[in-house]
């Protein structure tokens, strides 16, 4: 994880444009779309065959990670879809489908010829696993498992994990100490594996409410709290006499 994705509490990012749009250029619907397809026909999903030659596994996970590989300087540089594309684009030539010389000389074609009739795709078949998806989803929710369990009010403090390529903890969180608000019911399965960063296998999911007085010492009003979803891998008991959140 690089600065980009620690931006929680820092200030002078008044030059970051904001979008209000969903989608800006006509393009990025149809970015949207692959993303959404790509999805539909992962291949671990338990869903119809089709005669689709997408045989690989594609999540939100994968899709963020090549956002969070990038360069800061080019994260910045590149709108929200314009990263999609970049990831859309790495994974397919990573996985085979396309070669990058390939996939140059297409890019040369539409530029060429912006005009011309973009390539049709999709097949009944196809089209009913997509929608089949989208109707059903993909659930993260598994059987509770017979771990032990932090407790409602018990103190916790945010671990500062090692991240390689993708990460579910904000940066700004790491190393502050709050109060566990809500344990849910069932466990918790990630998209994928994050090696070091331990998300992934089915896991406890707390909600942690932190005194923003922690989080930004100095900086901050008393008369609210910041919420976050953690993994239980994330977050261990604060040790007796080590303080804790205050409510007051």
């Amino acid at each position: 994880m690089k600065l980009q994705h620690y931006l929680g509490g820092l200030e002078g990012l008044d030059a970051i444009a904001v979008e209000l749009g969903v989608f800006v250029e006509a393009w990025e619907k149809r970015i949207f779309g692959i993303h959404t397809a790509m999805m539909g026909l992962s291949s671990q999903l338990p869903l119809p065959q089709t005669g689709s030659g997408f045989r690989s596994v594609w999540t939100w996970a994968d899709l963020r990670k090549g956002a969070e590989a990038m360069n800061p300087f080019d994260y910045f540089k590149f709108r929200y879809y314009e990263k999609w594309l970049g990831g859309i684009c790495g994974y397919f030539v990573e996985h085979g489908y396309i070669t990058e010389q390939e996939l140059q000389a297409k890019t040369a074609e539409f530029l060429a010829e912006p005009s011309r009739a973009l390539p049709a795709g999709g097949t009944p078949d196809i089209d009913a696993r997509i929608l089949q998806y989208l109707l059903e989803g993909d659930s993260p929710r598994r059987p509770a498992s017979t771990s032990a369990r932090l407790e409602i009010g018990q103190a916790v403090v945010v671990k500062d994990v090692a991240t390689v390529e993708h990460t579910r903890l904000p940066g700004y969180l790491r190393g502050k100490i709050g109060t566990i608000e809500t344990v849910y019911d069932g466990d918790y399965a990630y998209l994928c594996s994050t090696g070091t960063d331990g998300v992934g296998p089915p896991m406890p999911v707390y909600c942690v409410r932190f005194d923003p007085r922690e989080l930004w010492p100095g900086n901050a009003e008393s008369d609210f709290f910041i919420y976050a979803d953690l993994y239980a891998t994330y977050v261990a008991p604060l040790a007796a006499g080590a303080g804790g959140d205050d409510d007051a």
